[in-house]
């Protein structure tokens, strides 16, 4: 079943098939660089994505990606990132045909343990409407 990007909640599973569209990928990647950050978003919202290796020169601004058995889940120094993981899969599926939002961003909101069920985390605020690692396009 694919999820709408506003749907997704904080997991450790990989679980999460979805698709977006790049808006928008970190000018520099980190330190060691095998890794990036990019921002993405579909109809309903968007989200920061992480891309590792390959996948950093894989996808662009614009690319549509499909996304399956992927995680969203806390990233030290980045906050709440969706991505692949090790059993995940990101492929194109095309470029520059897909209606998107920028805002909300749900990697901005923040999360809290579920108090009913500790496996899930339920929104207990807005850090920001738009990324704040990504401007708001012009």
């Amino acid at each position: 079943m694919q999820l709408f990007l506003k749907d997704i909640v904080p997991a450790a599973q990989n679980n999460i098939n979805t698709r977006f569209i790049i808006l928008e990928k970190a000018k520099s990647p980190a330190a060691n660089g095998k890794n990036c950050i990019a921002l993405a978003a579909d109809e309903t919202a968007a989200v920061h994505i992480q891309l590792w290796g390959d996948e950093c020169d894989a996808f662009e601004a614009g690319d549509i990606v499909k996304l399956t058995n992927g995680i969203f889940s806390y990233v030290r120094n980045s906050g709440l990132i969706l991505r692949a993981g090790k059993r995940g899969k990101m492929e194109k599926m095309g470029e520059f045909t897909v209606a998107f939002v920028e805002t909300p961003n749900i990697s901005e909101i923040q999360w809290n343990p579920d108090p009913e069920n500790p496996k899930r985390y339920i929104q207990s605020g807005v850090v920001s409407a738009y990324s704040r690692i990504f401007p708001p396009l012009p």
